[in-house]
């Protein structure tokens, strides 16, 4: 079998992945119709295998999603998968946006981030001037926005207002930006399969939260129970252990020994899932569940920051510690 990956060029093996993913979902998504048709046999549902299935076709639909954009981004080629993620930005920054209240004097700001701001921070990644593009939001950004702010003469909730813009452009922007950039980076000996790269991040992120809220269902010690009941101590330890055993398995997909893809997985998945109680906190502050739900979405968008807020905390962080780590 070994032999076999190996004698596939670099575009046949990332064809041949994309294709076991997505018969691993079609199986699971099999199975979810099997749970779900024999749930509505049964006279009395149980509460909790109700949950369960819910959680479950939940994670199927955002693994569907991620997986779709994912393919769609490596076959598009690299320049196309910059302009489809600068489009998910837009969404989940006007989703983010859309439930922090506004004024009058916030709208230039407001066209500063979605129409200057956004395109000029997925240029800096289509034309790789990482140093600029590192340091263009959290330094300049960062100062441009309170002035602009402050020219538009409306000192209320001045200090609020602004903090709010800043952070939407630093989780949806700035964090999501890193995900088609891990695509262009130069590994000697591993051109034309970055997308594993892109892949092994999600896998081990999203295996960290499975992980975490199955094991939090057995315990009942929440560390911030007004924020997440799913977030314990030591069900954040197992998704950790989880996500970092899976990246050590996926080593031979990447460009790290085994020692270093367990040390990558366990920083991305710290990030994920730390970024992720902190997105559930800003939704409990703004009195929401959900960012969006199917039919009344604030944005027509239904939720994609839900889908990919752990994502847009993993991937600038699993970006600049590969960088730095292989001195890219």
């Amino acid at each position: 079998m070994t032999s076999f990956l190996r004698s596939l060029s670099a575009e046949q093996q990332v064809s041949l992945l994309f294709v076991v993913l997505f018969g691993l979902l079609t199986l699971a998504s099999g199975a979810a119709v099997l749970l779900s048709l024999r749930e509505r046999r049964q006279s009395e549902v149980d509460e909790r295998l109700h949950h369960r299935l819910q959680d479950y076709t939940t994670l199927l639909r955002n693994s569907w999603l991620m997986t779709l954009v994912f393919w769609l981004a490596w076959a598009a080629g690299e320049h196309v998968a910059i302009v489809l993620f600068g489009i998910v930005s837009f969404f989940t920054l006007r989703e983010f946006i859309s439930l922090s209240p506004t004024r009058r004097g916030d709208h230039r700001s407001l066209v500063l981030a979605f129409f200057i701001v956004l395109p000029l921070q997925y240029a800096l990644v289509w034309h790789r001037e990482f140093n600029l593009f590192t340091v263009f939001i959290p330094v300049y950004v960062f100062l441009a926005i309170p002035v602009v702010s402050a020219l538009g003469n409306d000192p209320q909730r001045f200090l609020e207002r602004n903090a709010k813009l800043q952070w939407g452009i630093m989780v949806c922007v700035y964090g999501m930006s890193h995900v088609p950039a891990l695509l262009l980076l130069q590994f000697r000996g591993f051109e034309g399969r970055m997308a594993f790269l892109l892949v092994f991040l999600v896998l081990v992120v999203q295996t960290c939260m499975l992980v975490q809220h199955l094991v939090a269902r057995r315990l009942d010690r929440p560390v911030a129970p007004a924020i997440s009941e799913s977030f314990q101590w030591r069900s954040w330890a197992a998704g950790l252990v989880a996500g970092g055993l899976l990246g050590a398995a996926l080593a031979g997909l990447t460009p790290f020994k085994p020692g270093r893809a367990l040390a990558m997985a366990l920083i991305a998945c710290a990030a994920g899932s730390l970024g992720h109680l902190v997105m559930k906190a800003i939704k409990r502050d703004r009195g929401v569940t959900h960012w969006g739900a199917a039919g009344r979405s604030v944005t027509g968008a239904s939720g994609v920051l839900d889908r990919v807020d752990a994502l847009c905390f993993a991937a600038p962080v699993f970006f600049h510690s590969v960088r730095w780590t292989f001195d890219l």
